[in-house]
């Protein structure tokens, strides 16, 4: 079985935890925003849906806005995929951020995904695809 949804607007990567004047470690304000973007688009799109308590695989494609600045020619290949974004977020904080965000929404914990597949390419909108899939008859 295979659920989607998409999240809106830039890609964004989980942030480092910050020390606060009390030594206290927190979230970044970006970060805990994203999140819970992420927890809306999902919860918006499956309503009643119950963490699933098997593996799961994520599929996450990350779409950025193709610059202004760029040629046709090189806006031509962004769009076909010729040419692919190497700035940041990196590939392994935008993984974190949205499976980390789907810890009890979409499945019980993260140390579920048993494969995690991610791609940063340009779009005309941008945005995050994620495509959740498990095994039929073990949900």
């Amino acid at each position: 079985m295979v659920i989607t949804f998409t999240v809106p607007g830039e890609p964004k990567g989980k942030g480092r935890p910050r020390l606060g004047r009390s030594g206290h470690a927190y979230t970044p304000h970006d970060t805990a925003n994203y999140e819970n973007l992420v927890k809306v688009c999902f919860a918006e799109a499956y309503t009643d849906f119950e963490p699933l308590d098997c593996e799961v695989y994520v599929d996450i494609t990350a779409f950025y806005k193709i610059p202004k600045s760029a040629s046709k020619k090189k806006s031509l290949d962004m769009q076909m995929g010729i040419v692919n974004p190497t700035k940041k977020p990196d590939l392994d904080n935008i993984a974190k951020i949205i499976c980390d965000s789907l810890n009890g929404m979409a499945y019980g914990d993260d140390s579920q995904v048993t494969k995690l597949i991610v791609h940063k390419v340009y779009g005309l909108q941008p945005r995050v695809d994620v495509k959740i899939g498990w095994q039929d008859g073990e949900d």
